[in-house]
Protein backbone atom coordinates (compact mmCIF):
# COMPACT_ATOMS: atom_id res chain seq x y z
CA UNK A 1 0.00 0.00 0.00
CA UNK A 2 3.47 2.41 0.13
CA UNK A 3 3.35 5.45 -1.06
CA UNK A 4 1.52 6.64 -5.01
CA UNK A 5 3.69 6.81 -7.87
CA UNK A 6 3.79 9.93 -9.63
CA UNK A 7 1.37 11.68 -12.05
CA UNK A 8 0.06 9.15 -14.52
CA UNK A 9 1.26 6.62 -13.15
CA UNK A 10 -0.74 7.33 -10.69
CA UNK A 11 -3.92 7.10 -12.91
CA UNK A 12 -3.36 4.15 -13.96
CA UNK A 13 -2.59 2.02 -11.13
CA UNK A 14 -5.93 4.21 -9.37
CA UNK A 15 -8.01 2.89 -12.75
CA UNK A 16 -8.76 6.26 -14.18
CA UNK A 17 -7.16 6.39 -18.32
CA UNK A 18 -7.55 10.30 -17.61
CA UNK A 19 -7.94 12.79 -14.22
CA UNK A 20 -11.08 12.52 -12.72
CA UNK A 21 -14.71 14.63 -12.75
CA UNK A 22 -14.59 16.78 -9.94
CA UNK A 23 -17.03 18.52 -7.73
CA UNK A 24 -18.16 21.35 -5.37
CA UNK A 25 -20.24 20.92 -2.25
CA UNK A 26 -21.10 24.02 0.46
CA UNK A 27 -23.19 24.90 3.06
CA UNK A 28 -24.10 28.22 4.69
CA UNK A 29 -25.36 27.73 8.35
CA UNK A 30 -26.36 30.71 10.78
CA UNK A 31 -24.57 32.98 11.36
CA UNK A 32 -23.26 32.55 7.93
CA UNK A 33 -26.53 32.84 6.48
CA UNK A 34 -28.29 36.11 5.96
CA UNK A 35 -31.88 34.42 7.20
CA UNK A 36 -32.44 32.18 10.07
CA UNK A 37 -32.01 28.76 7.44
CA UNK A 38 -29.21 26.62 6.28
CA UNK A 39 -28.35 26.93 2.62
CA UNK A 40 -26.60 23.83 0.99
CA UNK A 41 -25.50 23.93 -2.54
CA UNK A 42 -23.72 21.37 -5.13
CA UNK A 43 -22.10 21.26 -8.53
CA UNK A 44 -22.08 17.54 -10.07
CA UNK A 45 -19.07 17.67 -12.15
CA UNK A 46 -19.36 14.60 -14.28
CA UNK A 47 -18.56 13.27 -17.61
CA UNK A 48 -19.64 16.16 -20.27
CA UNK A 49 -22.35 13.55 -22.28
CA UNK A 50 -24.01 11.88 -18.83
CA UNK A 51 -27.58 13.02 -18.54
CA UNK A 52 -28.94 14.14 -14.97
CA UNK A 53 -32.23 13.59 -14.07
CA UNK A 54 -34.57 14.49 -11.42
CA UNK A 55 -36.58 11.92 -9.59
CA UNK A 56 -38.77 11.57 -6.80
CA UNK A 57 -39.37 8.65 -4.76
CA UNK A 58 -41.76 8.24 -2.29
CA UNK A 59 -41.76 6.69 1.36
CA UNK A 60 -42.10 3.42 0.77
CA UNK A 61 -42.43 0.21 3.20
CA UNK A 62 -40.92 -3.08 2.63
CA UNK A 63 -41.24 -6.50 3.57
CA UNK A 64 -38.60 -8.32 6.25
CA UNK A 65 -35.87 -9.86 4.73
CA UNK A 66 -36.67 -8.17 1.33
CA UNK A 67 -33.36 -7.52 -0.93
CA UNK A 68 -32.47 -4.00 -2.43
CA UNK A 69 -30.85 -3.64 -5.83
CA UNK A 70 -28.37 -0.86 -5.83
CA UNK A 71 -26.12 0.04 -9.04
CA UNK A 72 -23.88 -3.15 -8.99
CA UNK A 73 -24.94 -4.86 -5.67
CA UNK A 74 -27.66 -5.83 -3.62
CA UNK A 75 -27.99 -5.16 0.26
CA UNK A 76 -30.51 -5.76 2.20
CA UNK A 77 -33.34 -3.50 2.09
CA UNK A 78 -34.88 -1.56 5.52
CA UNK A 79 -38.24 -1.70 6.38
CA UNK A 80 -39.08 1.79 6.06
CA UNK A 81 -37.51 4.06 3.52
CA UNK A 82 -37.87 8.40 3.33
CA UNK A 83 -39.53 10.18 0.33
CA UNK A 84 -36.52 11.10 -1.60
CA UNK A 85 -35.99 13.76 -4.74
CA UNK A 86 -32.49 12.76 -6.14
CA UNK A 87 -30.53 14.34 -9.05
CA UNK A 88 -28.77 11.37 -10.10
CA UNK A 89 -26.69 10.24 -13.24
CA UNK A 90 -29.49 8.43 -15.17
CA UNK A 91 -27.97 5.43 -15.59
CA UNK A 92 -26.98 4.81 -12.10
CA UNK A 93 -29.26 3.75 -9.24
CA UNK A 94 -27.56 6.08 -6.63
CA UNK A 95 -27.12 9.55 -6.64
CA UNK A 96 -24.58 12.75 -6.72
CA UNK A 97 -27.33 14.67 -4.88
CA UNK A 98 -30.50 14.70 -3.01
CA UNK A 99 -32.62 15.73 -0.27
CA UNK A 100 -35.67 13.63 2.32
CA UNK A 101 -38.91 14.66 3.37
CA UNK A 102 -37.09 14.95 6.72
CA UNK A 103 -34.98 17.89 5.37
CA UNK A 104 -31.90 16.32 4.65
CA UNK A 105 -29.20 16.79 1.96
CA UNK A 106 -26.28 15.16 1.33
CA UNK A 107 -23.73 15.43 -1.35
CA UNK A 108 -20.38 13.48 -2.28
CA UNK A 109 -17.25 14.29 -3.84
CA UNK A 110 -15.05 11.90 -5.65
CA UNK A 111 -10.66 11.61 -3.58
CA UNK A 112 -8.11 9.38 -4.24
CA UNK A 113 -6.21 8.77 -0.61
CA UNK A 114 -3.22 6.30 0.39
CA UNK A 115 -5.89 3.49 0.70
CA UNK A 116 -6.23 1.94 -2.66
CA UNK A 117 -9.15 1.71 -4.55
CA UNK A 118 -10.13 -1.70 -4.66
CA UNK A 119 -11.33 -3.45 -7.74
CA UNK A 120 -14.31 -5.01 -8.03
CA UNK A 121 -17.87 -4.14 -7.95
CA UNK A 122 -19.14 -2.83 -4.13
CA UNK A 123 -21.29 0.15 -3.24
CA UNK A 124 -20.66 3.48 -5.27
CA UNK A 125 -20.57 6.97 -3.48
CA UNK A 126 -23.65 8.04 -5.41
CA UNK A 127 -25.24 4.78 -3.67
CA UNK A 128 -24.18 5.95 -0.87
CA UNK A 129 -25.53 9.21 -1.05
CA UNK A 130 -28.92 7.80 -1.77
CA UNK A 131 -29.18 5.29 1.00
CA UNK A 132 -27.88 7.94 3.62
CA UNK A 133 -31.45 9.92 2.31
CA UNK A 134 -33.76 6.87 2.26
CA UNK A 135 -32.75 5.30 5.63
CA UNK A 136 -31.62 8.67 8.17
CA UNK A 137 -33.62 10.88 9.22
CA UNK A 138 -31.11 13.77 10.41
CA UNK A 139 -27.15 14.26 9.10
CA UNK A 140 -25.51 12.38 11.65
CA UNK A 141 -28.14 9.31 11.18
CA UNK A 142 -27.22 9.40 7.76
CA UNK A 143 -24.06 9.58 8.61
CA UNK A 144 -24.19 6.54 11.08
CA UNK A 145 -26.16 4.88 7.51
CA UNK A 146 -23.30 5.61 5.34
CA UNK A 147 -20.51 4.37 7.72
CA UNK A 148 -22.24 1.40 8.39
CA UNK A 149 -22.66 0.28 5.12
CA UNK A 150 -19.63 1.16 3.90
CA UNK A 151 -17.54 -1.20 6.92
CA UNK A 152 -19.89 -4.20 5.34
CA UNK A 153 -20.41 -3.87 1.54
CA UNK A 154 -17.12 -1.74 1.11
CA UNK A 155 -17.05 1.40 -1.96
CA UNK A 156 -15.65 0.48 -5.35
CA UNK A 157 -16.99 -0.40 -8.98
CA UNK A 158 -17.03 1.58 -11.88
CA UNK A 159 -18.12 5.30 -11.44
CA UNK A 160 -18.88 6.24 -15.37
CA UNK A 161 -20.72 5.01 -18.42
CA UNK A 162 -17.67 3.72 -20.43
CA UNK A 163 -15.57 0.24 -20.27
CA UNK A 164 -12.62 1.89 -19.43
CA UNK A 165 -11.65 1.26 -15.61
CA UNK A 166 -12.54 4.28 -13.17
CA UNK A 167 -13.60 4.58 -9.62
CA UNK A 168 -12.65 6.47 -6.80
CA UNK A 169 -13.18 6.77 -2.63
CA UNK A 170 -15.86 9.17 -1.20
CA UNK A 171 -16.45 12.53 0.35
CA UNK A 172 -19.30 13.58 1.66
CA UNK A 173 -21.39 16.62 3.03
CA UNK A 174 -24.01 16.07 4.79
CA UNK A 175 -26.98 18.45 5.66
CA UNK A 176 -29.87 19.26 8.05
CA UNK A 177 -31.81 22.03 9.24
CA UNK A 178 -29.47 22.09 12.56
CA UNK A 179 -25.83 20.99 11.65
CA UNK A 180 -23.84 19.77 9.21
CA UNK A 181 -21.13 16.65 8.71
CA UNK A 182 -18.07 16.58 6.39
CA UNK A 183 -17.55 12.94 5.99
CA UNK A 184 -13.81 11.50 4.31
CA UNK A 185 -13.56 7.99 3.61
CA UNK A 186 -10.37 6.01 2.67
CA UNK A 187 -12.03 2.64 1.74
CA UNK A 188 -13.60 1.34 4.52
CA UNK A 189 -11.75 3.75 7.14
CA UNK A 190 -13.47 7.07 7.60
CA UNK A 191 -13.26 10.13 10.04
CA UNK A 192 -15.99 12.96 9.77
CA UNK A 193 -16.23 16.49 11.23
CA UNK A 194 -19.61 18.50 12.68
CA UNK A 195 -19.98 22.23 11.49
CA UNK A 196 -22.39 23.51 13.60
CA UNK A 197 -22.21 27.66 12.44
CA UNK A 198 -20.65 29.73 9.51
CA UNK A 199 -19.63 28.72 6.29
CA UNK A 200 -17.90 25.16 4.63
CA UNK A 201 -16.97 23.95 1.37
CA UNK A 202 -15.75 20.86 0.40
CA UNK A 203 -13.93 19.57 -3.19
CA UNK A 204 -11.63 16.80 -4.27
CA UNK A 205 -9.58 16.05 -1.29
CA UNK A 206 -9.27 15.82 2.30
CA UNK A 207 -10.25 18.83 4.41
CA UNK A 208 -10.45 17.38 7.81
CA UNK A 209 -7.14 17.65 9.52
CA UNK A 210 -6.60 16.94 13.75
CA UNK A 211 -10.21 18.57 14.02
CA UNK A 212 -12.23 14.87 14.53
CA UNK A 213 -15.33 15.12 15.78
CA UNK A 214 -15.61 10.85 15.29
CA UNK A 215 -13.59 8.15 13.24
CA UNK A 216 -13.72 4.53 12.65
CA UNK A 217 -12.79 2.96 15.66
CA UNK A 218 -9.04 1.40 13.63
CA UNK A 219 -8.54 4.32 11.49
CA UNK A 220 -5.05 5.14 13.92
CA UNK A 221 -4.23 1.55 13.98
CA UNK A 222 -4.32 0.99 10.46
CA UNK A 223 -2.37 4.06 9.65
CA UNK A 224 0.25 3.63 12.46
CA UNK A 225 1.16 0.07 11.28
CA UNK A 226 1.06 1.33 7.51
CA UNK A 227 4.10 3.67 8.66
CA UNK A 228 2.36 6.92 7.74
CA UNK A 229 1.62 8.24 11.04
CA UNK A 230 3.96 7.39 14.27
CA UNK A 231 2.02 7.04 16.96
CA UNK A 232 3.40 10.02 18.85
CA UNK A 233 2.15 12.98 17.60
CA UNK A 234 -1.03 15.19 16.78
CA UNK A 235 -3.27 12.63 14.06
CA UNK A 236 -4.18 15.02 11.31
CA UNK A 237 -6.46 12.98 8.84
CA UNK A 238 -5.60 14.87 5.56
CA UNK A 239 -1.72 14.62 6.17
CA UNK A 240 -1.86 10.72 7.09
CA UNK A 241 -4.38 9.87 4.38
CA UNK A 242 -3.86 11.84 1.11
CA UNK A 243 -1.54 10.49 -1.46
CA UNK A 244 1.80 11.44 -1.79
CA UNK A 245 1.69 12.05 -5.62
CA UNK A 246 -1.60 13.26 -5.96
CA UNK A 247 -2.70 12.97 -9.44
CA UNK A 248 -3.52 16.65 -11.52
CA UNK A 249 -7.47 16.98 -10.63
CA UNK A 250 -6.90 16.42 -7.28
CA UNK A 251 -4.30 19.71 -7.27
CA UNK A 252 -6.51 21.33 -9.74
CA UNK A 253 -9.16 20.70 -6.98
CA UNK A 254 -7.10 23.00 -4.47
CA UNK A 255 -7.57 25.70 -6.34
CA UNK A 256 -11.44 25.17 -6.66
CA UNK A 257 -11.68 24.98 -2.82
CA UNK A 258 -9.69 28.12 -2.81
CA UNK A 259 -11.67 29.79 -5.02
CA UNK A 260 -14.83 28.32 -3.14
CA UNK A 261 -13.77 29.14 -0.04
CA UNK A 262 -13.15 32.98 -1.01
CA UNK A 263 -16.45 33.04 -2.42
CA UNK A 264 -18.01 31.85 0.56
CA UNK A 265 -16.26 34.20 2.91
CA UNK A 266 -17.41 37.17 0.46
CA UNK A 267 -20.48 36.70 1.09
CA UNK A 268 -20.57 35.19 4.87
CA UNK A 269 -23.29 36.59 6.99
CA UNK A 270 -25.33 37.43 3.78
CA UNK A 271 -25.93 33.67 2.14
CA UNK A 272 -28.42 32.69 0.33
CA UNK A 273 -30.36 30.41 -1.89
CA UNK A 274 -29.34 33.26 -4.49
CA UNK A 275 -26.00 33.48 -3.10
CA UNK A 276 -25.42 30.09 -3.39
CA UNK A 277 -26.41 29.90 -7.40
CA UNK A 278 -24.41 32.89 -8.01
CA UNK A 279 -21.17 30.54 -6.73
CA UNK A 280 -22.16 27.59 -8.22
CA UNK A 281 -22.13 29.90 -11.51
CA UNK A 282 -19.04 31.37 -11.10
CA UNK A 283 -16.89 30.22 -14.02
CA UNK A 284 -13.43 32.05 -13.35
CA UNK A 285 -13.23 29.85 -10.07
CA UNK A 286 -13.90 26.59 -12.25
CA UNK A 287 -16.27 25.79 -9.69
CA UNK A 288 -18.72 26.09 -12.68
CA UNK A 289 -16.89 23.54 -14.88
CA UNK A 290 -16.27 23.27 -18.40
CA UNK A 291 -12.96 21.54 -18.90
CA UNK A 292 -12.02 18.92 -21.83
CA UNK A 293 -14.30 16.11 -21.51
CA UNK A 294 -16.22 16.71 -18.12
CA UNK A 295 -18.62 20.05 -17.53
CA UNK A 296 -21.33 20.89 -14.62
CA UNK A 297 -23.51 18.41 -15.65
CA UNK A 298 -26.19 19.26 -12.75
CA UNK A 299 -26.71 21.83 -10.08
CA UNK A 300 -29.11 22.15 -6.40
CA UNK A 301 -29.59 24.35 -4.18
CA UNK A 302 -31.51 23.75 -0.93
CA UNK A 303 -32.95 26.33 1.71
CA UNK A 304 -33.40 24.29 5.34
CA UNK A 305 -35.43 26.71 7.41
CA UNK A 306 -34.57 26.27 11.28
CA UNK A 307 -38.19 26.52 11.88
CA UNK A 308 -39.44 23.43 11.40
CA UNK A 309 -42.61 24.67 11.01
CA UNK A 310 -41.58 26.00 7.61
CA UNK A 311 -40.75 23.74 4.75
CA UNK A 312 -37.77 23.23 2.78
CA UNK A 313 -37.47 23.96 -0.46
CA UNK A 314 -34.62 22.02 -2.29
CA UNK A 315 -33.53 23.99 -6.36
CA UNK A 316 -32.35 21.45 -9.19
CA UNK A 317 -31.39 22.60 -12.49
CA UNK A 318 -31.76 18.91 -14.46
CA UNK A 319 -29.70 20.55 -17.40
CA UNK A 320 -25.97 21.53 -17.51
CA UNK A 321 -23.89 24.44 -16.98
CA UNK A 322 -26.10 25.68 -14.13
CA UNK A 323 -24.93 29.39 -15.47
CA UNK A 324 -26.43 28.77 -19.17
CA UNK A 325 -29.58 27.28 -16.86
CA UNK A 326 -32.37 27.61 -14.50
CA UNK A 327 -32.88 26.48 -10.81
CA UNK A 328 -36.40 24.96 -10.56
CA UNK A 329 -38.22 24.81 -6.44
CA UNK A 330 -39.20 21.34 -5.51
CA UNK A 331 -41.51 21.09 -2.52
CA UNK A 332 -42.23 17.64 -0.25
CA UNK A 333 -45.76 17.22 -0.06
CA UNK A 334 -48.44 14.52 0.27
CA UNK A 335 -49.19 13.72 -3.60
CA UNK A 336 -46.68 15.64 -5.51
CA UNK A 337 -47.06 16.12 -9.61
CA UNK A 338 -45.35 13.52 -11.32
CA UNK A 339 -42.68 14.91 -13.46
CA UNK A 340 -42.03 12.60 -16.30
CA UNK A 341 -39.76 15.54 -18.26
CA UNK A 342 -37.13 15.57 -16.39
CA UNK A 343 -36.93 11.59 -15.95
CA UNK A 344 -34.63 9.72 -18.49
CA UNK A 345 -35.84 6.69 -20.43
CA UNK A 346 -35.77 3.42 -18.72
CA UNK A 347 -33.96 0.20 -20.85
CA UNK A 348 -34.87 -2.66 -18.35
CA UNK A 349 -32.45 -5.62 -18.47
CA UNK A 350 -31.15 -4.49 -21.41
CA UNK A 351 -29.60 -1.48 -20.61
CA UNK A 352 -25.58 -1.44 -21.28
CA UNK A 353 -25.21 -0.30 -17.02
CA UNK A 354 -26.67 -3.91 -16.52
CA UNK A 355 -25.69 -6.22 -18.69
CA UNK A 356 -22.05 -8.48 -18.52
CA UNK A 357 -19.99 -6.92 -19.86
CA UNK A 358 -21.19 -3.71 -19.05
CA UNK A 359 -21.04 -0.30 -20.69
CA UNK A 360 -19.97 -2.40 -24.16
CA UNK A 361 -22.93 0.04 -26.25
CA UNK A 362 -24.46 3.45 -25.26
CA UNK A 363 -28.08 4.57 -25.34
CA UNK A 364 -30.01 7.65 -25.39
CA UNK A 365 -30.95 8.61 -21.92
CA UNK A 366 -32.10 12.37 -22.88
CA UNK A 367 -34.62 13.43 -21.12
CA UNK A 368 -37.78 15.89 -22.84
CA UNK A 369 -35.83 19.08 -20.67
CA UNK A 370 -32.66 18.24 -21.37
CA UNK A 371 -33.23 17.94 -25.12
CA UNK A 372 -34.74 21.24 -25.29
CA UNK A 373 -31.96 22.84 -23.33
CA UNK A 374 -29.56 21.62 -25.55
CA UNK A 375 -31.66 23.33 -28.23
CA UNK A 376 -31.72 26.43 -26.73
CA UNK A 377 -28.01 26.08 -26.11
CA UNK A 378 -27.51 25.65 -29.73
CA UNK A 379 -29.59 28.44 -30.44
CA UNK A 380 -26.71 30.79 -27.54
CA UNK A 381 -24.21 29.89 -29.81
CA UNK A 382 -25.42 30.08 -33.23
CA UNK A 383 -27.78 33.22 -32.61
CA UNK A 384 -26.44 34.75 -29.27
CA UNK A 385 -29.22 37.38 -29.18
CA UNK A 386 -31.93 35.30 -29.89
CA UNK A 387 -30.64 32.61 -27.10
CA UNK A 388 -29.81 35.44 -24.52
CA UNK A 389 -33.18 36.73 -24.72
CA UNK A 390 -34.88 33.50 -23.68
CA UNK A 391 -32.45 33.10 -21.39
CA UNK A 392 -32.91 36.55 -19.36
CA UNK A 393 -36.52 35.69 -19.38
CA UNK A 394 -36.42 32.49 -18.08
CA UNK A 395 -33.95 34.10 -15.42
CA UNK A 396 -36.35 37.34 -14.68
CA UNK A 397 -38.71 33.57 -14.00
CA UNK A 398 -36.44 31.81 -11.58
CA UNK A 399 -35.80 35.56 -9.96
CA UNK A 400 -40.06 35.99 -9.36
CA UNK A 401 -39.93 32.48 -8.37
CA UNK A 402 -37.35 33.29 -5.32
CA UNK A 403 -39.21 35.99 -4.30
CA UNK A 404 -42.16 34.04 -4.07
CA UNK A 405 -40.48 31.52 -2.31
CA UNK A 406 -39.10 34.20 0.71
CA UNK A 407 -42.31 35.89 0.64
CA UNK A 408 -43.76 32.28 1.80
CA UNK A 409 -40.77 31.71 4.29
CA UNK A 410 -41.41 35.26 5.68
CA UNK A 411 -44.81 34.13 6.28
CA UNK A 412 -46.42 36.75 3.71
CA UNK A 413 -48.03 34.74 1.81
CA UNK A 414 -49.29 30.93 2.61
CA UNK A 415 -47.55 27.77 1.27
CA UNK A 416 -50.16 24.95 0.58
CA UNK A 417 -49.77 26.16 -3.69
CA UNK A 418 -46.34 25.08 -3.83
CA UNK A 419 -46.82 21.62 -4.28
CA UNK A 420 -46.88 21.72 -7.76
CA UNK A 421 -44.37 24.23 -8.49
CA UNK A 422 -41.48 21.94 -10.18
CA UNK A 423 -43.58 20.60 -12.26
CA UNK A 424 -45.03 24.29 -13.47
CA UNK A 425 -41.20 25.76 -13.70
CA UNK A 426 -40.10 22.58 -15.57
CA UNK A 427 -43.61 23.21 -17.89
CA UNK A 428 -42.58 26.63 -18.62
CA UNK A 429 -39.08 26.29 -19.07
CA UNK A 430 -39.71 23.98 -22.67
CA UNK A 431 -42.57 26.05 -23.65
CA UNK A 432 -39.66 28.99 -23.52
CA UNK A 433 -37.48 26.65 -25.13
CA UNK A 434 -39.83 25.70 -28.34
Amino acid sequence: MGSAPAGSDFLQKAGMAEPPMSCDCFVSLPPGSRDDHVIFGKNSDRPRDEVQEVVHYPAASHPPGSMLECTYIQIPQVEQTNAVVLSKPAWMWGAEMGASDKGVCIGNEAVWTREPVAPGEALLGMDLVRLGLERGDSARAALTVITSLLEQHGQGGQCREAPEPFSYHNTFLLVDRSEAWVLETAGRLWVAQKVSEGVKNISNQLTIGSEISTEHPDLRSVAKAQGWWDGEGEFNFSQVFSPENPPARMELAKQRYRGGTELLQQHDGSVTAEVMMSILRDKPSGICMDSGGFCTTGSMVSILPRDTSLPCIHFFTATPDPSRSVFKPFIFSDCPTPVPRVVSPQFGSDDPARKQPRFQSQVDRRHDLYKAHQVALNTMETNPDEGLAVYNILRDLESQCLSEIAAMLSGEIPGEELGDLFFDCVDTEIKFYQ
